[in-house]
C-alpha cells in the first residue's frame, strides 16, 4: 500500500484530468479506489488547474462515476484565483473574464462584476482561463483591457489537457494569445505555483511532510509539489512521460502507471 511508502503520509493532494479521469472516462474503478483511500485512513483534496467546472459541476461528474465528495474537499484554479485576487486585491472587483460561462458564474457568485465584452470601462483584472469558445474578439477585447493597465492573471497556463481523444489546447493556449497581443506576462495563479497545494494543506490541518501530491504533469504538479515542499507522485494515466521525465530534472519521489497502482502500492 501507499502508506508503506510513505509512513507519515496522512493525506492526499489529487489532481483530476489525468488522474482521476479523461474528460468523461473515468480512470480505473473510483468507487473502489476511494474506498481504499478512505480504509487506509488517508484524507484528501482534489485540486485542479482546469477553471472551467465549478466546484457543484465537478461534485456532479464526481457523482456520475459513484464518488460522493464534499465541496471543501475540492479545489479549482478559478477558487483559488479568486480567493488570492481577494486578498491581494481589495476594492478592485471589475474584471473581464477568458474562460466559461461556469467560471464567470462563479465570479458573480464571489461578489465580481464581470465585464460583458465590448464595454467601454477599464477593467481592474483579465482573468483567462480555459475557454473552448475563443474567439478574435475575445483576444483582442482582453489583450487590449491589459494595454490599458487591467492586471493580467492566469488560472494556469497548461497548453494541453487528456482526453479520450488525445490531448486538446488547454488555458495556457489562451493566456499564450493575450500574452503575444498584450506584450505583457501574466500572474500564474494555479500549479506550478505552490498556491493550491499550501491551501489543499490546510484544508486536511495538515504539514507538508504528512501529504502526497499526485498528478500526470511534470511541468505544474510535480513542480508545483516541489516548490512547495511536498512529496509528490508521478502517474502515467495523462499527459507527460516516461521519456519527459528522463529529459527532465524534476525527479517524483514515486512514479505509478495510474492512481490504483499507486494506492495498492
Amino acid at each position: 500500500m501507499i502508506t508503506d511508502h510513505f509512513p507519515m503520509l496522512k493525506g492526499l493532494i489529487l489532481d483530476m484530468d489525468g488522474v482521476l479521469w479523461h474528460d468523461n472516462k473515468p480512470l480505473g474503478n473510483l468507487p473502489g479506489i476511494f474506498d481504499q483511500i478512505q480504509d487506509l485512513g488517508l484524507d484528501f483534496v482534489l485540486a485542479t488547474n482546469n477553471s472551467a467546472k465549478t466546484i457543484e459541476e465537478y461534485q456532479e461528474k464526481l457523482a456520475g462515476f459513484g464518488v460522493v465528495v464534499k465541496p471543501e474537499r475540492i479545489l479549482t484554479s478559478a477558487v483559488a484565483t479568486f480567493f488570492i485576487v481577494r486578498n491581494s486585491h481589495p476594492g478592485k472587483h471589475l474584471i473581464y473574464i477568458v474562460g466559461s460561462q461556469s467560471f464567470e458564474k462563479d465570479a458573480r457568485k464571489r461578489g465580481f462584476e464581470v465585464l460583458p465584452e465590448g464595454d467601454k470601462r477599464q477593467a481592474d483584472m483579465v482573468i483567462v482561463g480555459l475557454d473552448q469558445k475563443l474567439t478574435y474578439s475575445k483576444i483582442d477585447y482582453a489583450s487590449r483591457q491589459v494595454r490599458s493597465g487591467a492586471e493580467f492573471i492566469a488560472t494556469n497556463t497548461d497548453a494541453t489537457y487528456p482526453t479520450p481523444n488525445g490531448l486538446a489546447p488547454g488555458a495556457g493556449s489562451m493566456v499564450a494569445a493575450i500574452q503575444t497581443a498584450a506584450g505583457k506576462e501574466p500572474l500564474v495563479i494555479g500549479k506550478p505555483s505552490p498556491a493550491m497545494y499550501i491551501q489543499a494543506m490546510k484544508v486536511m490541518g495538515l504539514t507538508a511532510d504528512q501529504v502526497l501530491c499526485v498528478g500526470d504533469r511534470l511541468e505544474t504538479d510535480i513542480l508545483g509539489a516541489h516548490r512547495g515542499g511536498f512529496h509528490s507522485a508521478f502517474l502515467l494515466s495523462g499527459v507527460s512521460t516516461l521519456e519527459d521525465l528522463s529529459k527532465s530534472d524534476l525527479q517524483p519521489d514515486i512514479i505509478a502507471e495510474n492512481l490504483t497502482v499507486l494506492i495498492n502500492g
